[in-house]
């Protein structure tokens, strides 16, 4: 690949809430003072707490889901994003209710609760979240709500996201990691995370529970191992350029080198300091393909890759998953997914494995 003569770029802790319950961490069947409030409490419910929200900077973002009675005796488990849910899903199979509150395609970081939300989440019996400072939202929400609160990062060591040398932000002190699921070694903490939980909100299902997640983190572990097998196959270190340094997890595991135009989601994104130290670093590197992700404007990095003389991959999925028929419907499949795009990328820019892969 020709260098392209870089010119001036124009503009273009892991801590939960931790709210004390209204009453102990009692098993789901053991709580007869738990009741389920019924369409017109919960409207009611509903009508105060947005009232609040309202008051305090919540607006409403996104088309309300319908909430009527949920005619199901299940426990209601609620996360606060899709990747959760999913997760949560495979480990509960049929024992219990999921729902999200942030839905498919919502960028999480800075998600606005609705009233359907609200609503859902008074009907609740548990609400598993990430932590690491995932949801900016979080805390007023839980503020409002009487279900219990698991944080799934409780197992993790968590990485900061990840420094790099020339970056506008390299002085700076960049913040934890949140998006840990992103590598399948350290996703399967969180599969033992919601396993404990459902296992304490109904302990009669606590050996189904197991069952589901110890299959469950075989095939993360699956994934993992895949793709480490075609990591060695590459003849030098391959380099993942994003649009958030949303990959610190994934790039320990796989032995690739990261670099990002922005630290986080939330942040500053796309100023002319960080397009020009990512052009650089594309440049310098010959990196072929870079990235972006699907919850995120890609104008910067199109820049990026219009002066870098270099290709803008298909958006890979970190925050949400998708519909059913998207790309990634389920938590495997957007791990497979971004994988392959990514190590498709990284073996463009290494000939000698084109024809081992």
């Amino acid at each position: 690949m020709t260098k392209p003569t870089l010119g001036a770029m124009p503009s273009v802790s892991p801590s939960s809430r931790g709210l004390p319950p209204l009453h102990p961490f009692l098993p789901w069947a053991q709580r007869p003072h738990r009741r389920r409030f019924s369409h017109g409490q919960a409207a009611a419910i509903t009508a105060v707490i947005a009232s609040a929200l309202t008051l305090s900077g919540c607006a409403e973002s996104s088309p309300e889901r319908s909430t009527d009675d949920r005619g199901d005796e299940r426990p209601l488990v609620l996360t606060t994003f899709t990747i959760l849910e999913d997760i949560t899903a495979q480990v509960g199979g049929d024992r219990v209710d999921v729902e999200t509150i942030a839905p498919a395609g919502a960028e999480i970081h800075e998600y606005d609760p609705t009233p359907s939300d609200l609503r859902t989440a008074a009907q609740a019996d548990l609400i598993l979240s990430n932590g690491l400072g995932l949801e900016a939202w979080y805390d007023r929400f839980l503020d409002q709500v009487e279900a219990e609160n698991v944080t799934l990062t409780q197992h993790i060591d968590p990485l900061p996201v990840t420094s790099l040398p020339g970056h506008p932000e390299a002085g700076e002190d960049l913040p934890e990691n949140p998006h840990a699921w992103m590598s399948p070694t350290v996703a399967q903490d969180y599969v033992t995370a919601a396993e404990e939980a459902l296992s304490e909100l109904s302990p009669e299902d606590a050996e189904y529970f197991a069952k589901n997640a110890a299959e469950y983190r075989a095939e993360l572990q699956e994934i993992a191992d895949d793709a480490r097998e075609r990591v060695e196959q590459l003849d030098s270190r391959a380099h993942l350029v994003t649009c958030e340094g949303a990959f610190s997890y994934l790039t320990e595991d796989l032995g690739l080198q990261e670099h990002y135009l922005w630290p986080v989601n939330a942040g500053t994104e796309g100023t002319p300091q960080q397009i020009e130290a990512q052009t650089q670093y594309v440049i310098d590197h010959e990196v072929p393909m870079i990235f972006c992700e699907s919850t995120v404007n890609d104008a910067a990095q199109q820049q990026v890759a219009e002066t870098a003389d270099a290709e803008l991959g298909e958006p890979l999925y970190v925050d949400s998953l998708t519909g059913p028929d998207g790309d990634a419907p389920t938590f495997l499949e957007l791990l497979r997914y971004d994988i392959e795009r990514i190590l498709d990328g990284a073996e463009a820019g290494n000939p000698g494995t084109q024809e081992t892969s």
